[in-house]
């Protein structure tokens, strides 16, 4: 792991981080020399040993992102074992399980569901993240969307829309702390084939092909091909950029 990389000392929180699209972003976000928080609702650990096998530093812990005390905790040690933050990543969220349906079929407490997850839980990370990276001046807070917000897929309404709400969310955040030194922006990605999508008999065949064929790069995507813009949006590279939807797709949507 880079000891002088472009994230070198630098405090980074990536939720959801136990597994698939997660894991490789605390892995990436290490290699680059930042001191990683692995968090999850899942057991983190292994992650958090493969990039301390590597070289890195990480501490995995287990944390709920719909729960303020679980998420105030997270901040909080986090801070207490690296002494700062300056870095979120905000990628837990409900996806790689969906099952394809009509609107009319998904439930209120389905929807509500998603929303927990997927919005109020970005809404709870960032609140409790942000008075410390206040206290440097400085932090880079990367949420996580989807191509879908533009292409209005349907059969998953609740996940496009909470997607959407975070396009929104990021943008609205931007202003507000863009005096506080903190850059607020949105990577999207397309259909990724992480454990959990390739695990799920709704992202197969004639679904997976016809995304690939709306792509300009056709192929299907990995977790990797996402890490490089996330680098970028968590780096010193990115300092006058906020605000900004980064969509990593292959080219299937372009906006």
């Amino acid at each position: 792991m880079e000891k002088t990389g472009r994230l070198a000392g630098k405090v980074a929180i990536v939720t959801g981080a136990a597994q698939g699209i997660g894991a490789q972003y605390a892995m990436a976000l290490a290699a680059q020399g930042a001191l990683v928080a692995v968090a999850d609702v899942l057991d983190a650990t292994d992650v958090a040993k493969s990039i301390m096998k590597q070289g890195g530093q990480a501490i995995a812990m287990r944390a709920d992102v719909t729960d303020p005390a679980s998420v105030r905790g997270m901040v909080a040690t986090t801070v207490e074992h690296f002494g700062s933050l300056s870095i979120l990543v905000n990628n837990a969220a409900l996806f790689g399980t969906l099952s394809l349906k009509r609107f009319t079929e998904i439930g209120s407490d389905e929807w509500d569901r998603m929303m927990a997850v997927n919005v109020r839980g970005v809404f709870e990370c960032v609140k409790a993240a942000v008075p410390e990276m206040r206290k440097a001046g400085y932090g880079k807070i990367v949420n996580i969307a989807s191509g879908t917000v533009f292409k209005g897929a349907p059969m998953m309404l609740h996940y496009v829309t909470s997607k959407g709400a975070i396009v929104a969310m990021s943008r609205a955040l931007a202003r507000e702390l863009g005096d506080d030194g903190i850059r607020v922006n949105t990577l999207a990605p397309g259909l990724v084939m992480s454990e959990n999508v390739m695990a799920n008999p709704a992202w197969k065949g004639a679904v997976v092909e016809n995304n690939v064929a709306s792509r300009a790069i056709k192929r299907e995507s990995t977790p990797e091909d996402l890490c490089g813009t996330l680098v970028y949006l968590c780096s010193q590279d990115s300092d006058f950029v906020t605000g900004q939807v980064l969509v990593v797709d292959g080219g299937s949507v372009m906006h």
